[in-house]
């Protein structure tokens, strides 16, 4: 808004008519996120689509995983929200906690029917 000097309704009313054309779509928070062509969403929970990074690069029982900034990195999620999310990996099992300061482990490989 302030880049171009226009309201917030203007704005808003700019963002309906995206909506509508479906090249945007609201998030939580009262957000908005523009849809480029040829862009996938990928919908699943953020603790999803974490897990699947032991899938996804091949990681094995006792591997270390990437860390909470890497994976703020990765997904585009600010480091809290990642921790939160990993935080909730450890309390169903998947992943082993390192402590303040060490790595975090994996304890066991989730398979794609678990994860859906």
């Amino acid at each position: 808004m302030d880049e171009y000097a226009v309201s917030r309704g203007v704005v808003l009313r700019a963002f309906q008519v995206l909506r509508r054309r479906g090249d945007a779509e609201p998030v939580p928070g009262e957000r908005w996120r523009v849809i480029r062509s040829g862009d996938g969403i990928d919908r699943r929970p953020l603790e999803d689509r974490i897990a699947s990074v032991i899938v996804d690069d091949r990681l094995e029982v006792g591997a270390p995983f990437p860390s909470a900034s890497a994976l703020a990195t990765r997904f585009g999620a600010s480091r809290p929200t990642v921790t939160k999310a990993l935080d909730k990996l450890e309390a169903a099992g998947v992943l082993a906690s390192g402590g303040q300061g060490k790595v975090r482990t994996v304890r066991t490989v989730p398979n794609r029917e678990e994860r859906s």
